[in-house]
């Protein structure tokens, strides 16, 4: 008797053609063009250059392992699915404030000048487009740079034209937009978001439930343009974009991207739950003295900020399924803004475990990370998976793509099915998804077949 640590793929396997080619330029857009923005786009033109690598992307450093252990095939992954190249990437963008992409990344503070300088004529060349933007959704910022309208469908209509000059001033041929602008203040899911026809009465009528992230993503899901939220706003995660997603095939995914202290999180949960040690409590604070950090600073957004970080624990450790072992934890999260700190986030964890017969136990962690550093190749990643999707008839016409929770803190999912957040599962969810399309065997790594038993 012999089992598989593959899968057969054949019956739903998508064909290698029904995937188009990458032909052409890939436009990328991207509301909110600040530390995020401008370490990303100056990090794809030196690497480009030649004057740095991609680290952290699994689009240009990853491999995949394909068939059994004992075939020795692992290509890259973007030897392996057709993704754009990061020559044909070219860039635009919104923002409150007017300066090009080296004036913001100076003023953004992550990159070193020396690495910039040898760029500047390019992040010269990228100046922002007036952005919609509101004040009562982000109350730390302000800035110039704003549309204007009569109302929200008026600002809607702005991006729409904003999309369509994109589209013929920069030759390319598919498009992206993703979502790296601040954290918007809490709302809930209203009325005005149970469908394409109410939120578009929602616009004419400038209803207080649309934020300005939710018109950037109308706007790029009515010309067909996928979006990606990074912040933990609701911007997509509403009836209203779902059906608009589906009906123009335009995928879409967030929110909130997975970088620091989260990202941690759930590496060690698993963990925790695999050995089945119990947990009393979880006390993680940040610093961070960014825009970011200023934004936080306002209770409203740190709302926002907090419902997303705070559900990762309980959809990991599932604690109806373990009341004895997580049923009782307490949860704390706490952002504090220190301007002398910039964008080298500090994240500190106290996770107080418990093992066998109940003895206690400490995790002491201190992250000393930099939050763009991080984010910048997951926008990247993004950018050239979402295009893969929407190149590819099996993935736009789902609208939603769950593949990509490997890189959110609150993933996107079908109404009714709760998200996954542990990160290996998230992480073979990606790879089977990407052997899925290319037509080869899933892989369960169950791994019997390599041993001979009788009954």
């Amino acid at each position: 008797m012999r089992d598989h640590e593959t899968s057969d793929n054949t019956e739903s396997g998508i064909r290698t053609d029904q995937i188009e080619p990458t032909e052409g330029k890939l436009g990328v857009m991207i509301p909110g063009m600040g530390a995020v923005a401008t370490t990303f786009i100056s990090g794809v033109e030196a690497v480009r250059r030649g004057l740095a690598k991609s680290f952290g992307s699994i689009t240009q450093m990853g491999t995949i392992r394909l068939g059994k252990r004992t075939d020795g095939r692992s290509p890259k992954i973007k030897e392996f699915v057709p993704l754009a190249d990061l020559n044909d990437l070219v860039f635009t963008g919104w923002d409150i404030f007017p300066d090009d992409m080296y004036a913001a990344a100076c003023n953004a503070g992550v990159l070193d000048r020396a690495l910039m300088d040898r760029i500047r004529p390019f992040l010269e060349s990228i100046k922002p487009r007036k952005a919609v933007f509101d004040q009562n959704y982000v109350r730390k910022l302000a800035g110039p740079n704003v549309k204007t309208g009569k109302n929200k469908m008026d600002l809607a209509k702005q991006l729409r034209a904003d999309i369509c000059e994109f589209k013929k001033s920069s030759g390319a041929s598919r498009f992206v937009m993703v979502w790296c602008g601040s954290t918007e203040t809490f709302l809930r899911p209203a009325a005005v978001h149970e469908s394409v026809k109410t939120f578009e009465k929602g616009l004419e009528e400038n209803d207080e439930n649309i934020a300005p992230s939710m018109i950037y993503a109308y706007a790029a899901l009515s010309e067909g343009v996928p979006f990606a939220n990074g912040a933990p706003n609701l911007t997509v995660d509403i009836p209203a974009m779902h059906e608009l997603s589906r009906r123009n095939e335009t995928p879409i995914c967030g929110k909130d991207f997975k970088t620091g202290q989260t990202l941690v999180k759930t590496i060690l949960a698993p963990g925790l739950k695999a050995r089945m040690l119990g947990l009393s409590g979880w006390y993680s604070t940040n610093i961070l003295g960014n825009r970011d950090g200023a934004v936080l600073d306002d209770p409203a957004s740190f709302k926002t900020k907090e419902e997303s970080k705070l559900g990762v624990l309980e959809h990991i450790l599932q604690p109806q399924m373990y009341p004895e072992l997580y049923g009782k934890i307490s949860h704390k999260v706490c952002i504090n803004y220190y301007p002398p700190r910039g964008d080298n986030k500090e994240g500190w964890d106290n996770i107080d475990v418990f093992g066998w017969l109940g003895y206690p136990m400490q995790i002491k962690v201190n992250f000393l990370c930099r939050d763009s550093i991080l984010a910048a190749p997951i926008v990247l990643d993004l950018v050239l998976f979402l295009d893969l999707a929407q190149r590819s008839a099996g993935l736009r016409c789902l609208g939603i793509q769950e593949w990509l929770s490997f890189y959110f803190k609150s993933p996107m999912t079908a109404p009714g099915l709760y998200p996954e957040h542990d990160l290996f599962i998230q992480s073979m969810k990606l790879k089977n998804t990407l052997r899925h399309l290319r037509g080869e065997t899933l892989i369960t790594h169950l791994g019997l077949e390599y041993y001979e038993y009788y009954d």
